[in-house]
C-alpha cells in the first residue's frame, strides 16, 4: 500500500521511543573527536560525548551524511511506491539539507525535502507532527502545508555561555567571538532565516534570567501555544527552574526536556541551552 514516510537527521532531538513508535527514519551525521569518527546515533551517548569533548585536544568536527546514504534510504523507502517527506536542520548549521536535496534528484522515489530553518526540538516538532499525520493515512499533499505552517509559527532561542565553539566551527564571525570571550559574556540569540541573531548579551547568568523574564511575556502574548521544548548541553539546574516555571504558567502545554544531541553540542559548547515553541 502506498504510504507517506518521514525522514530527518540526527540533530532532531526527541525520545528514541517516539521515533520508533512513529516510524521516523533518522539519518545520522558524524562527529570526529581527535581523529576518531563516531556516528551521531544512540551508540554515542549524549553525556558520554560531553565528557569526550571536554578532554579532547581539538574541537570535535561534524560532517553531514553522504549523499549516497540518503539515496540508499530513499530508494528503500520508496520501493513500495511510498512518497517521502525529508525534513532537516537549518542550512545555517549544516549542509545536510543540501545533501538530501541532491539525493532527491538521484533516487527513483518521490521525495520532497524541507529546510526546517531550525534544529533540535524545533525540528522534532515538525517531524513528529508529519509522522503522526502519515500514520493516520494523510498524503504528502495533505501533510506538507501543515508542516510548513507549523514551522512558520515556530521560534528557537539559544543561550550560550561562550561563543568559542561557534567561532571555531565557522558558524559565527570571529570578531563577535573574541569580544564575548574577552568580556566573559553570555549571549542569547534567535535562530531566524538561517541566521543567529543576538537578542541580549551581558556578563554572568543574570543575562539569561533577564532574557527569560521577557521570554515569558512573549509566550503570554502568543495565542494557541501548543508546545515548548527545552534542550541543554551539560548543565541542567537553571534549565530545570525554567521548565518548572513555564509549566506552572502554562499547565496545559506539553514541555519536553532533553539533553541535546552531540552534533548540536559541538556547535554550542557546554553550558548552552535552547528553548523552542510553536503555536497554531
Amino acid at each position: 500500500m502506498k504510504k507517506l514516510k518521514i525522514v530527518t537527521d540526527s540533530s532532531c532531538t526527541m525520545d528514541s521511543s517516539v521515533a520508533e513508535q512513529l516510524a521516523i527514519h533518522i539519518v545520522p551525521l558524524s562527529v570526529m573527536i581527535d581523529d576518531v569518527i563516531y556516528a551521531d546515533d544512540d551508540h554515542l551517548g549524549r553525556i558520554q560525548f560531553m565528557e569526550k569533548m571536554a578532554v579532547a585536544k581539538n574541537l570535535p568536527k561534524t560532517s553531514q551524511p553522504p549523499i549516497g546514504k540518503f539515496v540508499e534510504l530513499y530508494d528503500q523507502l520508496g520501493e513500495d511506491g511510498s512518497e517521502i517527506l525529508s525534513i532537516h536542520m537549518t542550512r545555517a548549521l549544516s549542509g545536510t539539507v543540501e545533501a538530501a536535496r541532491q539525493a532527491s534528484q538521484l533516487t527513483k522515489s518521490k521525495v520532497v525535502v524541507i529546510d526546517s530553518n531550525t534544529t533540535d526540538q524545533g525540528l522534532s516538532f515538525a517531524v513528529i507532527k508529519a509522522a503522526e499525520l502519515a500514520l493516520e493515512g494523510e498524503t504528502l499533499t495533505e501533510v506538507l502545508p501543515v508542516v510548513e505552517n507549523l514551522l512558520a509559527h515556530s521560534k528557537l532561542y539559544i543561550g550560550l555561555s561562550t561563543l568559542d565553539n561557534l567561532v571555531k566551527g565557522g558558524r559565527i564571525s570571529r570578531a563577535k567571538g573574541v569580544v564575548s570571550s574577552f568580556l566573559n559574556m553570555r549571549v542569547v540569540m534567535e535562530l531566524k532565516n538561517a541566521e543567529l541573531i543576538p537578542v541580549i548579551k551581558g556578563r554572568g547568568n543574570k543575562t539569561f534570567l533577564k532574557w527569560f523574564e521577557g521570554f515569558k511575556e512573549e509566550l503570554k502574548q502568543t495565542p494557541n501555544l501548543k508546545r515548548i521544548g527545552i534542550s541543554y548541553a551539560g548543565e541542567t539546574e537553571q534549565l530545570k527552574l525554567f521548565r518548572d516555571e513555564l509549566q506552572e504558567l502554562f499547565p496545559e502545554v506539553m514541555i519536553t526536556f532533553f539533553h541535546t544531541t552531540p552534533v548540536i553540542s559541538t556547535h554550542t559548547g557546554s553550558g548552552a541551552f535552547a528553548i523552542m515553541y510553536y503555536s497554531e
